[in-house]
């Protein structure tokens, strides 16, 4: 139980609140991985605003209780409480209500900068009743007004009020418009009610109900336990007071007086300062709760299931990529040959390199990437196929060919397939449609051709500088092919000499040939050796380089996309520390403030 003078409580509390209020607008103002529908973030903007408001309100020894009369129209709000203030302060109409701007009813003791910002544009209007000290009424303009401003109004000074006077009449006491506002804030604010206009209530309805048994029966539904209802006759005092000479003649059960009672004296300081912390109490349940729908979901054991499912699709675009840019090259098999051969050919030396040189020069006569490639220049000369190309020009060019073919369109497929795995396994799409279709602006040309120029590069390496027993066969295949042809053509000569000079035969035509067509054999030979041992033929290669080239697409493909699902799981859960931080503050303040909470009599005024 806490004592009389609670405002130490009260004292302590706003600076919790302020802590809050700039934690949590830190963080709605910070990014958000996990993105905030519009309510809930208007929801949390709300509530950083009423902990601003809450906080600069306990700030002084004796905070103020705002009162606010809301209802629809009709039902008699402005002569409610021009009958409270004992004259006519409000404008009131029988026939049309014509409240348009609030009316705020304040003690000349108040300062008007004391008053919330909310209430200081607002038909200010003083007075000195020493009962109402503590206590600001003030009069809104209707819910169910045609005019939206007038709505408008009233819901930028609502979240000012502590308590809410619900004012309704006979007909319209369960006004929709006026019934939807009253149920989204009864947890937030207390509420009392006021049926006016009670000389018109005498009469059960058809229903053989009373409106006030009705209204108090609908109440109870919404968690009220004996709620504090009045019933008035708010026109009759007004009339009164107009004329104070004479009597009021009241219905029975009328209770106005009862009503000023309950204002002037029912709430005293200690029930001003319990609503007070009730409300912050309110509040910061509120605040709780959507910060709770806020909070990104734990999605490790998601994200694992993702990566594992996006396995499959990842692979067989791989594939597909390959076998498209693989084709691409097709038309050009004849200078990839042409290439090989010609760096084939660096391994060779003396005689075989001179005879290889002539034998790939008369095979791939006219073949030329300047002549058959586009984007490279052409001289005006037939140029001899150059010994080096330039391999990335290339490579871009097939890359670009199959890119406006295909490439470009299965980018986009893929990360609709993508994200319909993730969806499938239960990966919330907000979260990941963002970072993933990205990832269809890269340059993936860019991508492709360098991987083509890296396989290519490798392909040649393997082929022009093997490892293995394939090294050790091609160090012996040159080895002969640089010796053979020169000791066979030498010991051709020589074995003519040795005839000519040392048996004095007469050389014949066939003896003056031997030696060329003894090291043409050589060579053929070993030709046929090197084409069957040391292939450099484009179906000999294409199959490898295929294979590396779809091992290089798909940990391409993997690199980008496979962590993805994991690395915004991480990043969520960073944000839900952040979230569940906040939630912690938020239960630490309530709970300290619920241990030192006395509701005193103002139970019946919160719903449950």
């Amino acid at each position: 139980m806490i004592s009389a003078d609670t405002s130490p409580v009260l004292r302590t509390l706003s600076p919790a609140l302020r802590g809050l209020e700039r934690n949590l607008r830190a963080w709605l103002d910070g990014p958000h991985r996990y993105p905030l529908s519009t309510m809930n973030r208007a929801t949390l903007e709300g509530i950083a605003s009423d902990l601003k408001r809450q906080a600069e309100a306990l700030e002084v020894d004796r905070p103020l209780l705002v009162v606010m009369l809301m209802g629809g129209t009709g039902v008699g709000k402005s002569t409610l409480l021009n009958a409270l203030a004992g004259g006519s302060i409000a404008q009131a109409s029988f026939q049309r209500p014509t409240t348009r701007d609030p009316v705020v009813y304040y003690h000349e003791s108040i300062r008007p900068d004391r008053l919330d910002p909310a209430l200081r544009h607002c038909r200010l209007v003083a007075h000195d009743r020493r009962e109402l000290e503590q206590k600001v009424i003030v009069d809104t303009p209707d819910v169910d007004s045609n005019d939206l401003a007038n709505r408008d109004k009233l819901i930028r000074v609502l979240p000012v009020a502590d308590v809410v006077l619900y004012v309704g009449s006979q007909e319209k006491y369960h006004d929709r418009l006026v019934w939807e506002l009253f149920v989204q804030q009864r947890k937030r604010r207390a509420f009392a009610f006021v049926l006016n206009k009670w000389d018109r209530c005498q009469q059960v309805s058809s229903t053989g109900t009373r409106p006030d048994e009705d209204w108090i029966r609908d109440l109870e539904a919404e968690g009220f336990q004996s709620p504090k209802l009045f019933r008035t006759c708010a026109q009759l005092w007004l009339d009164h007071h107009s004329s104070p000479n004479g009597s009021v003649a009241v219905p029975e059960g009328e209770q106005f007086r009862e009503l000023v009672t309950w204002l002037e004296h029912g709430l005293t300081r200690l029930e001003i300062e319990a609503i007070k912390a009730r409300g912050v109490s309110q509040l910061l349940a509120h605040a709780e709760e959507a910060l709770r729908e806020a909070c990104p979901p734990v999605l490790g054991e998601v994200a694992n299931r993702v990566r594992a499912a996006w396995n499959k699709p990842l692979q067989e675009e791989a594939t597909a990529i390959s076998d498209i840019l693989v084709n691409s090259l097709e038309p050009f098999q004849r200078e990839i040959e042409h290439h090989f051969a010609l760096e084939g050919q660096r391994r060779f030396h003396g005689l075989m390199a001179w005879y290889l040189h002539l034998v790939t020069r008369a095979r791939y006569v006219g073949s030329s990437l300047r002549d058959r490639i586009p984007f490279v220049s052409r001289s005006k000369q037939q140029l001899e196929a150059p010994a080096a190309w330039d391999l990335a020009r290339f490579t871009s060019a097939c890359a670009d060919v199959a890119s406006n073919r295909q490439l470009d369109a299965r980018a986009k497929a893929l990360v609709n397939r993508l994200l319909v795995e993730a969806d499938t396994q239960g990966f919330p799409l907000s979260v990941l449609s963002t970072p993933i279709e990205s990832m269809t602006r890269l340059d993936w040309r860019q991508k492709w051709a360098r991987g083509l120029t890296e396989v290519l590069e490798s392909v040649e390496k393997q082929w022009t500088r093997p490892s293995g027993s394939r090294r050790l066969v091609q160090e012996t295949l040159v080895l002969a092919a640089d010796w053979i042809p020169p000791l066979a053509l030498l010991a051709s000569l020589v074995n003519l000499l040795w005839k000519v000079f040392y048996l004095s035969i007469s050389p014949t035509l066939i003896d003056i040939l031997l030696p060329g067509i003894v090291l043409l054999v050589v060579f053929l030979i070993l030709h046929l050796l090197i084409y069957v041992l040391l292939p450099l033929r484009w179906n000999a290669i294409r199959h490898e380089f295929h294979d590396r080239f779809e091992t290089r697409i798909r940990q391409e493909l993997e690199e980008v996309f496979l962590d993805m699902p994991s690395d915004l799981a991480e990043k969520l859960a960073e944000d839900r520390k952040q979230v569940e931080k906040l939630i912690g503050e938020t239960r630490e303040v309530a709970s300290w403030l619920a241990k030192r909470e006395e509701a005193a009599s103002i139970s019946g005024l919160y719903g449950n």
